[in-house]
């Protein structure tokens, strides 16, 4: 099941290659651009040339297709499954159970893909887009209990599950547009989703979580294969088609993912402890950051925090001198730095996890120096 998620990346880095290369020229041809002096972007694009913004498109089919066809193949025709990959023979019982599962994170990833899209070319209002990932949140929180700390529910009844959906519904708003806010620069957050998807894979094939596993595989390939053409100087991008996508199937892995107790019986790893519950917060540290500077520093000034501008560090760390690429790299190294602690926190004992909570908080001191010093 390794091998076969692993070329699930594979896979979609082979979808994504050529749809990322065939929707710029869509993009270019259907007048589907972001423009530098476009004034519904407030002042606040930071390149200076037309570049078509419709990479979403294709990490969505490059997420979204794979997904779907394995669902098809799983339920009409599993004698071929058997016959092509004898490993994963054991795990059909299991993947039809997640059907209805795997079927509301398509559909609430169609719905937020087409939301962006729209946005993309109409410019909606930044309620309108709050009210779409709310109902799509909730739908997944109380039809289908994806919910986080759902032990609340177990201990308090409904109040403790009311508190789970409360806090699900935030935690998928915050990560949806966490990595939307990072969509500032070209690669930043093509570059840190395919950072956190590759951490989350390798956790989940250390804990045998194979499910959760292909779908990080596929997100981290998709990514890939875009980020071939949005690397600085980015040919495409991905516009809210794909950012809001990108933040709400991290969301969702990072919500599926088993931090705490006895792992699947494919793990190779122990028990997870109780601050394993923590690994979403240091592996996605920096865009949590990120998300939290930028809106208190727009509320200190008196703007709404769903206005954009050029106040991100991204933006500070350039201003400072580094290059736009040289800025990217830097947030893409931070952003390993934590991850990397945090994949490791669930099997580690007590006194190893302080240390990897110390060198989070010393990684986002580090941020908040150097941001402090480049604000203006």
């Amino acid at each position: 099941m390794v091998t076969l998620c692993l070329l699930l990346a594979v896979l979609a880095l082979v979808i994504s290659l050529p749809l990322t290369w065939g929707v710029i020229r869509a993009g270019y041809r259907l007048g589907q651009v972001d423009r530098p002096e476009d004034p519904a972007a407030g002042g606040r694009k930071w390149h200076g040339r037309v570049v078509p913004n419709t990479g979403g498109i294709a990490i969505f089919w490059a997420l979204a297709g794979p997904m779907a066809a394995g669902l098809l193949l799983v339920w009409l025709a599993p004698a071929l499954v058997r016959q092509a990959w004898p490993a994963a023979a054991p795990h059909l019982p299991g993947l039809k159970q997640e059907t209805p599962l795997a079927l509301a994170m398509l559909g609430g990833m169609a719905v937020l893909h087409v939301l962006g899209l729209v946005d993309d070319r109409r410019r909606l209002g930044p309620f309108v887009k709050l009210g779409v990932q709310v109902l799509v949140a909730l739908a997944l929180a109380v039809f289908f209990e994806v919910r986080v700390l759902e032990f609340l529910g177990h201990w308090y009844g409904r109040a403790g599950a009311a508190i789970s959906v409360v806090l699900t519904v935030l935690w998928i708003l915050t990560i949806t547009n966490a990595m939307n806010f990072l969509d500032n620069m070209d690669g930043l957050s093509g570059g840190i989703g395919a950072l956190i998807a590759g951490l989350y894979l390798a956790a989940n094939l250390v804990g045998g979580q194979w499910f959760v596993a292909a779908v990080a595989a596929l997100l981290l390939g998709a990514l890939l294969g875009f980020l071939v053409f949005n690397f600085p100087p980015a040919r495409v991008f991905m516009g809210d088609g794909g950012s809001l996508v990108l933040g709400y199937t991290l969301a969702l892995i990072s919500i599926r993912t088993t931090y705490v107790g006895e792992p699947s019986p494919q793990a190779v790893t122990g028990p997870g402890h109780w601050y394993g519950v923590l690994m979403p917060l240091v592996v996605m540290a920096v865009p949590l950051y990120d998300i939290t500077s930028v809106t208190l520093i727009r509320l200190k000034h008196g703007r709404s925090p769903f206005v954009g501008d050029r106040n991100h560090f991204s933006h500070r760390l350039v201003r400072m001198g580094l290059s736009q690429r040289g800025a990217v790299i830097v947030i893409w190294a931070c952003t390993l730095a934590t991850g990397l602690g945090g994949v490791m926190l669930r099997t580690l004992n007590l006194w190893q996890a302080v240390l990897v909570a110390g060198q989070t908080g010393a990684v986002l001191l580090t941020l908040a120096v150097v941001e402090r010093s480049g604000s203006k």
